[in-house]
């Protein structure tokens, strides 16, 4: 990749696409106008666009991941890099599965977005599309990352932890892979060496996945009405990870019944910083030793629900799963 980039924008919609109607933002603004609110990039690339489509992120899901990882596999040898503006609310989940749709991967795939449509006076839409395109058109960035308030984030690590401040994401348990700083861009992490051969593109993903998020007396009952409904659960229990016994024993009877159908059962934490450890409490360690459960670790819950789904397309036989959920993917699993 030289000093003067080729670069493809797609635009899906979100906040920084978005004008006031009455009902509320809604994505409005096509991809081709985004760029006219940042003509200082054409400094230092070439871009062309595309918009295969204009949604609230609310309403992406994994049908939109895939076609952008398909698009991004189409034209992969056309461009130099990729810069996706996106609603900010799933943008985390979008990075974390593009991450694992896309490996190996030499060239930088940017998601970025605003807290404010980029029509307006005040907002943080140009400056991160800016640096977004900036950072795309570099010859050190590569994989997918997060561009956002001034900070690149590892797909797998960004979590949107504000809901209206302009620096709305954060790096969890993992540093920032770069700043941007007055067009400057400082690499805090610089490992594209490493990486060797092909790109590796998928193009599958299981999304009959449910999140149980549990709550002080909460019953096992509850996955007994999930079983024939979906192929895998994420419960994301209290701390560093256990499943509670009010006497009942129900949540052992429910993944019991889980495992033994072939159903795939991973534990989460609703702790954000410093990730689970099954092995401490009595409460974690029995279960998991019994069922050989898989758990997040250091994962983002994002990355864990996007890891599962991209896992789960694979194989849903329970040693290949645990094999795959703990290869270590675009930073995602630093201990296990």
């Amino acid at each position: 990749m030289g000093s003067f980039s080729k670069l493809l924008l797609i635009a899906t919609g979100g906040t920084i696409a978005s004008k006031y109607t009455g009902s509320g933002l809604s994505p409005q603004i096509s991809a081709s106008e985004l760029l006219s609110y940042v003509p200082s990039v054409t400094e230092f690339c070439e871009i062309d666009t595309l918009q295969p489509f204009s949604l609230d992120s609310t309403n992406v899901r994994a049908a939109q991941w895939l076609k952008l990882a398909s698009l991004i596999e189409d034209n992969y040898e056309k461009y130099d890099g990729f810069v996706i503006c996106h609603g900010t609310d799933t943008m985390a989940y979008t990075a974390a599965a593009l991450s694992y749709l896309i490996q190996n991967n030499l060239k930088p795939v940017v998601i970025t977005g605003s807290q404010k449509p980029i029509d307006l006076a005040i907002t943080d839409a140009r400056a991160n599309l800016t640096d977004s395109l900036r950072f795309a058109a570099n010859d050190r960035a590569h994989g997918v990352n997060i561009v956002f308030g001034g900070s690149v984030i590892a797909g797998t690590r960004a979590k949107k932890e504000r809901s209206k401040s302009y620096n709305a994401f954060s790096s969890i348990n993992y540093p920032p892979i770069a700043v941007i700083q007055e067009n400057r861009i400082i690499f805090y992490i610089d490992d594209k060496d490493r990486i060797t051969g092909e790109p590796v593109f998928y193009r599958t993903l299981n999304d009959n996945v449910f999140l149980l998020k549990l709550i002080p007396g909460c019953s096992g009952q509850i996955l007994e009405t999930l079983f024939d409904k979906f192929d895998a659960v994420i419960i994301e229990s209290f701390g560093v990870g256990g499943l509670p016994d009010y006497g009942s024993d129900s949540f052992r009877h429910a993944i019991q019944r889980l495992v033994s159908a072939g159903k795939i059962v991973v534990m989460a934490t609703q702790v954000t910083h410093e990730g689970s450890d099954m092995s401490i409490y009595q409460v974690g360690k029995v279960m998991k030793d019994e069922f050989a459960l898989p758990e997040s670790y250091d994962m983002t819950l994002e990355a864990t629900v996007a890891k599962t789904m991209w896992a789960l397309a694979r194989s849903t036989d329970a040693a290949a799963f645990r094999n795959l959920f703990y290869q270590t993917i675009n930073h995602d699993l630093l201990f296990r």
